[in-house]
């Protein structure tokens, strides 16, 4: 139990106020829980906000299943996950864990080998799905599967830095409906 409050309480500070201006007395106080105990599971700092960043993408990876688990149509699947995603990119915990701290705590390099374990791999297979049913020439999954994930990335980018991500979310969206028609051919 420990554990997880730990990392329940250290999401709802990362997220309000960031990694560096949450400190580890910060956690402490908040959690009601001793430094012995914190250092009991996690190696300092880093170590609880990579705890919360694997909370974070189990979530994430839970809301994607969620709205892409119903269809047989893979197509139709990687366009609801793409948009899920996106609209996951408003959320303000995804927001600052996730896309605005997590590449500076990290470092780039964890950060994106992170996130094509996680991502990558599941766009080249329903990209793959695509080519098979025709709607992708089959030697272009794996150059298209790195540059949807740049695109969702950077999209995604956008709208936690800025000032009304709600309407950048709706702006991402309509881009990237617009971006997998245009891949893809329409929704059937």
């Amino acid at each position: 139990m420990t554990r997880e409050q730990l990392v329940a309480t250290a999401t709802r500070l990362f997220a309000d106020r960031g990694y560096e201006d949450t400190s580890i007395e910060a956690v402490l106080h908040e959690s009601d829980v001793s430094r012995g105990a914190l250092y009991h599971h996690f190696a300092g700092k880093e170590a609880l906000f990579e705890a919360v960043l694997d909370a974070v993408g189990v979530k994430i990876k839970e809301d994607l299943a969620a709205v892409t688990g119903d269809t047989d149509d893979a197509v139709a699947a990687l366009r609801a996950g793409c948009l899920a995603w996106i609209r996951l990119a408003t959320d303000p915990v995804v927001q600052r864990v996730l896309l605005i701290d997590a590449p500076s705590v990290l470092g780039w390099q964890r950060w994106r080998e992170r996130d094509e374990r996680d991502t990558l791999g599941m766009l080249k297979i329903a990209l793959r799905a695509a080519a098979k049913a025709g709607r992708l020439r089959t030697e272009l999954v794996d150059p298209f599967a790195h540059m949807l994930l740049a695109a969702l990335n950077e999209i995604a980018f956008v709208i936690a830095r800025a000032e009304d991500p709600d309407s950048a979310g709706r702006e991402g969206q309509a881009a990237v409906e617009e971006l997998l028609e245009r891949l893809l051919g329409p929704a059937q």
